[in-house]
């Protein structure tokens, strides 16, 4: 299918933006997903200009979204010549595509990446790959730097390595990517996250937290729009890197797991607010009837280990990390999930 503009708005560069990026353009595969969305927003604010690749022509509904701003082509990530197209001109791309529903990833995400490797083979740009923790098996250590160990247990992990050994593959070839690895998304629509799918619901009142982990175990979170800001200032220092680097996003450490749920309720104003352990059990009956569950089930391990990622590599580049108080940014999520009315003070902020 060829790429075609179906929607172009133009946002007018950040106050206090890098004047340098006005001319320079981003393009994000998977936009509408949790990190895509919240990088495009990152962007823009920095005065990028941002395409964005869609299968769909709902134009109207995504101009009066919190992605106003974006330039929409229509096109498929799973179709080589329409991610190169949608390439031409561009200074980088960001593949946050990711199988919807857990489900289907060795079908999609490989020949999705490898589209976007072609893409950036032919405009010259440098490949954004938003990495997670699924790499890293039970017993990988409870501090992980970038050369960590990594033996996944699951298929969803070992189709995490295999992406990132096919842009290492492609680095020798001379196509540039950067990956950056972070914990659980929260902070925007990321409908794969343990954040809205199971601990809240949005759209909805929160009459309590369901939750999945041992409550004395920690867990590595990344607030989106923090995360999104790191990856556009690693962007901007993509000229001292080699052509494949990886870096580590700490992201909210939760010594207790449970300190998520918490801050929920500190959210909610409620402190008596009740917290439920995931009926794992009841879950393992019903897998064999329902995909997703089986999904789920897999990735139970990551709430039994301490899976901590060690950024002192990123510190080392970018000298801080943007990092939004724990209950600010759960506040702040739960209001834009609908789960929460926005305060005078949130509104200011």
């Amino acid at each position: 299918m060829p790429s075609q503009t179906i929607t172009t708005r133009r946002q007018a560069p950040a106050s206090g933006g890098d004047a340098s990026a006005a001319t320079k353009t981003v393009l994000i595969i998977g936009a509408t997903g949790g990190i895509g969305g919240a990088l495009a927003q990152a962007f823009l604010h920095s005065a990028w200009r941002v395409r964005a690749l869609t299968r769909h022509t709902d134009a109207q509904r995504r101009a009066s979204s919190d992605l106003a701003g974006v330039e929409w082509l229509l096109g498929d990530a799973m179709q080589e010549a329409d991610v190169v197209r949608a390439a031409q001109g561009v200074e980088c791309i960001v593949h946050a595509a990711n199988p919807p529903g857990y489900l289907r990833w060795r079908e999609l995400a490989l020949p999705m990446l490898a589209s976007s490797i072609a893409a950036a083979r032919a405009s010259s740009a440098l490949l954004v790959f938003p990495g997670n923790v699924y790499n890293y098996g039970p017993g990988a250590g409870q501090w992980l730097a970038e050369d960590a160990p990594q033996q996944p247990r699951t298929r969803k992990g070992q189709v995490r390595v295999e992406m990132e050994a096919m842009l290492q593959q492609a680095a020798e070839q001379g196509v540039r990517s950067v990956v950056v690895r972070a914990g659980d998304f929260f902070g925007w629509q990321a409908p794969s996250s343990w954040f809205q799918t199971l601990l809240i619901r949005p759209q909805r009142q929160v009459r309590s937290v369901w939750f999945p982990g041992e409550p004395e175990v920690g867990h590595a979170w990344a607030y989106l729009p923090d995360l999104a800001q790191t990856i556009v200032r690693l962007v901007a220092l993509q000229a001292r890197f080699a052509n494949f680097e990886t870096f580590h996003f700490a992201g909210h450490w939760t010594p207790r797991s449970i300190d998520m749920a918490e801050s929920i309720r500190r959210a909610v104003g409620n402190p008596r607010l009740p917290i439920r352990r995931l009926p794992w059990p009841l879950l393992r009956l019903a897998a064999p009837f329902v995909r997703v569950l089986r999904e789920i089930l897999e990735m139970r391990y990551l709430w039994r280990e301490p899976l901590r990622l060690d950024n002192r590599k990123l510190l080392q580049v970018l000298g801080d990390e943007p990092h939004t108080p724990l209950d600010q940014a759960v506040q702040t999520s739960l209001i834009n999930l609908g789960c929460l009315a926005p305060s005078p003070a949130a509104d200011r902020s």
